[in-house]
């Protein structure tokens, strides 16, 4: 029933965002706006690459830094978004009205088959858009899908002094160990259930249908402001031709 009435009230955030014509917001102003009930939170296939690699670019040296736990360099991450697996990871997105990539986390699987029930979690979200708990929202959808693929043992791996990334792993309830710069957390995941899985089916839904309202609401914007610029250019072109 929770899930049911979260999802008609982020239909209806949904319906006021494509009134809205997007805009230029500072990041000040984008902090103020509260966080929706439902953050639409999409699994990103291979046609996402190229915003991936955009968002991840687009972060400066610091979260860079923080992120990576190196200075990755362009390159760096080029071939780190060149690289992503979409058939054995998962990787999840939140967009905003103008499709911008504002958030994203990886859910990297484990290569060895020895450790198949573990996996490993990272998360960006770019400066105006923090202070909304997006990654906190990532971290409980990518920890859900990991129940649900069988995962067992989630970890994250961090320097010490990313405070954000390890409040999240602690608020969820995971164990942290610090060897000196970096630091280990470790969440035991609990066996999927039918709640679960409905659950995560449903948010999937939701994001799906947001993205698609985002993209038709983009696409009529777009040419709304078409249409206005042609009618200004018909204006000018008149006043220019009058006696």
């Amino acid at each position: 029933m929770r899930v049911a009435t979260n999802l008609i009230k982020a239909s209806l955030e949904v319906g006021r965002d494509f009134l809205r014509p997007p805009h230029e917001s500072s990041g000040e102003d984008a902090v103020k706006r509260s966080t929706p009930l439902l953050v639409p939170i999409r699994s990103l296939g291979v046609n996402h690459r190229e915003r991936i690699a955009k968002h991840l670019l687009s972060l400066c040296t610091q979260d860079r830094y923080l992120r990576f736990g190196y200075l990755a360099q362009d390159e760096h991450i080029q071939r780190y978004v060149d690289k992503l697996d979409f058939e054995r990871d998962e990787i999840f997105g939140v967009y905003n009205r103008k499709l911008d990539l504002i958030a994203m986390a990886h859910l990297a699987h484990s290569e060895d088959k020895n450790h198949q029930s573990c996996a490993e979690f990272g998360v960006s979200v770019l400066p105006a858009a923090r202070g909304r708990g997006y990654g906190a929202r990532l971290f409980e959808r990518a920890a859900m899908n990991a129940t649900n693929d069988g995962i067992s043992l989630l970890f994250i791996h961090a320097l010490s002094e990313n405070a954000a990334m390890l409040k999240i792993a602690r608020n969820a309830g995971a164990k942290i160990e610090r060897d000196g710069t970096e630091s280990e957390a470790y969440l035991h995941l609990p066996a999927a259930s039918f709640d679960s899985q409905v659950t995560e089916l449903i948010e999937e839904q939701v994001a799906q249908t947001d993205y698609r309202i985002k993209v038709q609401a983009k696409q009529f914007w777009s040419f709304l402001a078409h249409v206005q610029e042609v009618r200004r250019d018909a204006i000018d072109a008149q006043s220019r031709s009058s006696p």
